[in-house]
């Protein structure tokens, strides 16, 4: 078993590696969005951390509603099926625009009733134009999603790579010219900022969509026979991508719930969790793009028939992000303080901060190792029973934990975040145990 692990590493890396820098390239937008709209003031900045919290929810639960498309499209990649590949890629462009469409409709009924969220007065007066390009991006952003998954599973993942880095300099770009009004653009601040998002991410989906219909890399797959089209993609489609959207929406409406604890507990607390979360949320990208990596290798591996890889490939990958997230738990217990002073000057905050990178410390195994399980399951196509191990996690352990342990044990926000990596250990445990049963069963 050891050499077949060892011989399977190294394509999985191979492929998870854009993937990460990809994740990695999303999270450096928001960034940099945050970086320039906090240098027009306080309240713009408000208004964009608002903006970007609920279309975060969508963005969640549409990305998972299109994970089929690469998991289907690896697996008859995998077994030389090319047309059935083609056939994927169409019907999941056609399902992100549906599910774009449907999105956007209701984000922009929210931007009228924003004063319903309880946001200060001055911050709701300046949202609505912002929020609504921001929620029109949504629809170049998922129909990317759904073409960067289709050459992931087709084994070329550098060329959305490279599209994500050009995305992440060109928003910078653009920043810089609506914001301030260079180069005879007018200063449009906070609005300057949402066309730039909405151009780059646009650009972005077009330069893909040219890349998928030129590159010789595809060509068998554009000469492939459309064939007619077929409800049941559709239906198996959703058959993963709505327990998969499920599982994302408990995880990412947790830490929501967790941040709303703490705001209960004070505006220090806030801060330190907003310090944390962010340095635990960089280090989760490496995991994340492993997990999209194996999803997709395992699925390969079934449609080749080679089944005696899956074990491998699937422990392989958890044993390399469970690898990683050792270093990341080193830094954060040895490193925290220093962290911590990277993001503010408070030292209130600086102190708390320290203390919840040391928790974080202990949870990072369980996340990475949560993570990439899911990913695996999702290979195997066994994503229903994951979605309710995702809730029991975080809804039945972790977040009442967290209240308990908080309020009842006078734990405060350290008890929140205890809480925190209980759940994920449970997640963590009970995925892999049953990747276990379900390869013992299948190999």
């Amino acid at each position: 078993m050891k050499p077949t692990i060892l011989r399977e590493l190294r394509p999985t890396l191979a492929l998870a590696l854009p993937m990460i820098v990809g994740q990695v390239s999303q999270m450096l937008i928001g960034l940099t969005d945050a970086a320039m709209i906090g240098r027009v003031g306080t309240v713009p900045l408000a208004a964009s951390a608002f903006t970007h919290g609920v279309f975060g929810v969508f963005f969640v639960v549409g990305l998972g509603l299109l994970l089929g498309v690469g998991v289907f499209a690896a697996r008859d990649a995998g077994a030389g099926r090319v047309a059935e590949c083609a056939a994927w890629l169409r019907h999941g462009r056609a399902l992100a625009i549906g599910v774009s469409v449907a999105a956007i409709g209701l984000l922009l009924g929210i931007s009228t009733r924003l004063r319903w969220f309880g946001q200060p007065a001055e911050v709701v007066a300046i949202t609505p134009p912002y929020f609504v390009l921001i929620s029109l991006s949504l629809l170049p952003v998922l129909f990317f999603q759904v073409q960067r998954q289709f050459a992931e599973s087709l084994g070329r993942p550098l060329g959305p790579m490279i599209i994500m880095l050009g995305d992440v300099g060109l928003n910078a770009l653009l920043n810089w010219i609506f914001i301030w009004g260079h180069w005879g653009a007018p200063a449009l601040g906070l609005v300057g900022s949402g066309i730039a998002t909405l151009t780059a991410r646009s650009l972005a989906v077009v330069t893909i969509a040219l890349w998928l219909r030129r590159s010789q890399t595809f060509a068998a797959v554009r000469a492939a026979p459309r064939g007619r089209w077929a409800w049941e993609r559709l239906q198996s489609l959703l058959t993963i991508g709505l327990p998969a959207a499920g599982s994302l929406l408990f995880e990412s409406g947790a830490f929501a719930a967790a941040a709303l604890m703490m705001g209960w507990l004070g505006a220090t607390a806030l801060a330190a969790h907003q310090v944390a979360l962010s340095c635990a949320s960089f280090t989760f990208m490496v995991p994340l793009g492993l997990s999209m990596a194996v999803s997709m290798r395992l699925s390969r591996a079934l449609g080749e028939g080679r089944r005696e890889a899956v074990r491998a490939i699937g422990f392989g990958a958890v044993a390399m992000g469970c690898g990683f997230m050792l270093l990341s738990a080193t830094t954060f217990a040895t490193l925290g303080h220093v962290l911590a002073r990277g993001f503010t000057t408070d030292p209130a905050v600086i102190a708390l901060a320290t203390k919840l990178l040391a928790v974080a410390a202990v949870f990072q195994l369980f996340d990475g190792g949560q993570v990439v399980g899911a990913g695996a399951l999702r290979g195997l196509t066994d994503v229903r029973v994951p979605t309710l191990i995702t809730f029991f996690a975080y809804w039945v352990i972790a977040l009442p934990g967290g209240y308990v342990l908080a309020f009842h044990f006078s734990l405060g926000p350290v008890g929140v975040w205890a809480a925190l990596a209980a759940g994920l250990g449970c997640a963590a445990v009970s995925l892999w145990t049953r990747f276990q049963r379900l390869t013992t069963m299948r190999v």
